[in-house]
Parts: structure tokens; sequence; C-alpha cells
């Protein structure tokens, strides 16, 4: 619809924007407001954000402060609400955003505090709204927010808390990230770790994934967890410690060097482990890792099959389909992480391998998910398995098992 100006005095613009957030919270009407362009004294403060919620029964609008680097948020009963939204216009927002009741208003304040009131309809998802206020603790589309602070440091997003469109694929990934290792975590028996929770992720890269796993468990489990990224180029480190030290972010922190590097700690301990697309045999050298260091969960994402290539025949009657390169390099992805799957249940986990990420969003779209099982069985049949097929395709070796017996990790099904 048009929108409309306020034809009376300053005061009349404000006291019709006050009336229109009262009303919304006397109705129990679904709103969002955010206070902008703020002009005032307090250092780093960007913006105010406030929706209803129902904590314990009671109507409260929740107010969160965007500094900077951190959020600080208020509950307040609605009276208190409103009057604290008048000392906010006072105290240097320039702007004022309602979406509600099927309006949407703002609310502008000049430098010589002359303020205009304009109202509009509201867009259809705010306009429709549920009647009620929404649950304190209502489930959420997403597992992490846009709104987190480390998005806006690594580029995600921008000043403004909203999505780059550039990065909308790493955004989505992201999620899905969260989701898998949040699905896998429930089911692990961690959630009754008294101790902090230790994960180490190599190849952390730009630290897209380890910030966001990290203030996870943090922010939103409110878990105690010890995060560390390992990656080989040291441009990347400086830059990740880097916003970890501008965000004050406890826990996480990046370090130099691969996994052979950390091969040689004589006594490692993890309770995740995370390697995605480790290239080749890279990644046999992650999960024995995390074998090795008895985690719990272990997430890898491989990319680059050559080890088993050169070694596979092609046995009748499949020498007609393997014929083609195409094939065989198929063939042999699916053969390796087969065989790391069948190797990781052989040591105690319940293995999944999946799809991660549509092909659409990465070409490195496989994830190779291990859960610790809580129920111990006998490696001995998986193993025959593994030999079976290694004798059917010729294998004479595969990184994963060599590692493993050379540690006699597999030696109880010898």
């Amino acid at each position: 619809g048009g929108s409309g100006r306020s034809g009376g005095s300053g005061d009349d613009a404000r006291r019709r924007f006050r009336d229109l957030l009262a009303r919304s919270l006397d109705d129990g009407m679904a709103l969002k407001l955010v206070l902008s362009r703020y002009q005032g004294q307090e250092p780093d403060l960007q913006r105010v954000q406030a929706r209803p919620v129902a904590i314990r029964g009671t109507p409260c609008l929740s107010f969160v402060y965007r500094y900077r680097s951190r959020d600080v948020t208020l509950n307040l009963p609605p009276s208190q609400a409103l009057q604290r939204v008048d000392e906010l216009l006072d105290s240097g927002f320039r702007q004022a955003n309602l979406q509600a009741a099927g309006i949407d208003a703002q609310l502008g304040i000049s430098k010589r505090g002359k303020a205009l009131f304009r109202a509009g309809a509201a867009a259809p998802d705010i306009a429709s709204g549920a009647a009620a206020p929404a649950a304190h603790n209502r489930e959420k589309r997403r597992l992490l927010s846009l709104e987190r602070p480390f998005l806006q440091a690594l580029g995600v997003t921008d000043g403004e808390r909203r999505l780059i469109p550039s990065m909308a694929r790493k955004w989505k990934q992201i999620n899905r990230f969260i989701e898998v290792f949040d699905d896998a975590w429930r089911s692990s028996g961690l959630q009754q770790r008294q101790a902090p929770l230790r994960l180490i992720d190599f190849g952390s890269g730009k630290g897209y994934l380890t910030f966001a796993l990290h203030d996870y468990l943090r922010n939103t489990l409110g878990i105690e967890a010890h995060t560390r990224g390992v990656e080989l180029r040291g441009d990347l480190v400086a830059s990740c410690n880097a916003a970890c030290a501008a965000l004050g972010i406890d826990g996480l922190a990046f370090l130099e060097g691969d996994i052979a590097s950390h091969l040689a700690n004589a006594a490692p301990a993890y309770d995740v482990m995370i390697a995605l697309h480790a290239c080749d045999t890279a990644t046999d050298d992650a999960i024995h890792q995390g074998i090795r260091a008895g985690a719990t969960i272990i997430m890898c994402a491989p990319c680059c099959h050559k080890q088993l290539r050169p070694q596979l025949l092609s046995p009748h009657p499949l020498r007609p389909i393997l014929q083609h390169g195409i094939h065989l390099g198929q063939e042999a992805e699916m053969v390796t992480d087969g065989l790391r799957a069948m190797l990781l249940e052989a040591c105690g986990y319940d293995t999944q391998v999946f799809e991660f990420i549509s092909l659409e969003h990465t070409s490195k779209n496989k994830m190779i998910l291990a859960v610790k099982s809580r129920t111990p069985r006998a490696p001995g049949p998986v193993l025959a398995q593994v030999q079976e097929i290694k004798t059917f395709y010729g294998i004479r070796e595969q990184r994963l098992e060599s590692l493993l017996r050379r540690e006699g990790l597999l030696r109880q099904a010898s």
C-alpha cells in the first residue's frame, strides 16, 4: 500500500509511533522493532532489535542490543518496554522501524530532533504472524542465526547482519554442517560429559565451520568447549586468531600445521575430530588420528581418491563398465570410502556415508560420519568383509588399514 506522513508536529509523530507499538503489544500481535542510525555516546553500540517473547508464561518484549562484537539481551514487560523505547529514542537513535498488525511503520528523527512518521502495508510474513507472543524457547528454523557476530567478522554478513548474496552457498553449507553435528552429538552420549568438550578441525581453512561449531556449542547449547583449528596456511591461521581476539571468543584457537604434525603427539585426546576436504590419503590420516585420540564423533568430507585407483583390477563381468575412466574414478571413490566406513565400524563406531550438501553447492559433497557405539561388538566379521573386497579388486594396500594395524588398533580382530 501507499505510505502516509504525519501531518502534525514531531511530538505527534512520536506519539503515533508509540501508540502503534502499544496497541501491538496489547493485542499480542507478532511484531518486529528495530532501532538504528545510532548517534549516541555508547561505544560500539550499533542498533537495538526487539520482539515479543513469553517467559514463564509472562508476555515480555525482548531487546537485543547489538554491539560491534557482542550482544546484550534485556527482557521487559510491556509497560517498561514502552518506556525503554522512549529512552532509546532520546539517547541517540535516529530511526525506528516497526512491523506489526499489518502495518510497516517508520519513525525518523532529524539531527535537529524533528520526527517524521510514515506507515504502509507490512510484509505478508509479518502481517500474518501468530496472534500470541512467540515462546522464548521456540524451535528455530535454523540452528544458527545470521545475527551472530562471527559471521560478520568472516564476511558472511554485512554491517547490518544481512547475508551477503555471494555467501549464500557457504551459509547453507554452514547450517547443514551444524545440523549433521547436532544429530551426531545428541546420539553420542556426550551431553552427559562433565568435563569441557575437546574438538579439533584439521584443515580449518578460513574457519567458517570451526567458528560456527564453537559458537553453536558455547552460545546455543551452553557447553564449555575447547576448539582447535589446524591449518597449513599461516595467513589463514593469523586471520582466524585475529578474529577470535577481536570478538573476545574464549576456548577457540588456530594452529599452523597439518595432520602429520599432530600424529607425532604421543597421546592426543579429542572428543570430536573434523576433517573436511582432506585430499586423498590425508582423510585416512585424519580418521586414524580420530580413532587414535578416542574421539566420540568423527566427521570427514573426503576428496581426491588417488591411492586405490591404480591398484583396482577390473574383475569380470565389470571390465566393460570400468574401461571408461570416469566410471573407474567413481568406483575408486566408492570403494575407498566404503572401506573407510567399514574400518571405522571395526574400531567400534556406528558409521554413515551420505550426501553432505547437494552438488549445486559444492562438488565435494560426501560425508563420512562416525559416532562411537555404546554397545561393543566383535570386529572380526567386518574385517573379513574388508579382506574379501580387497581380494576382489586386487587391492594391495589401503592407508587407513595400514595405519591402524601398525599401531595395533585392529589387533584384537586379527
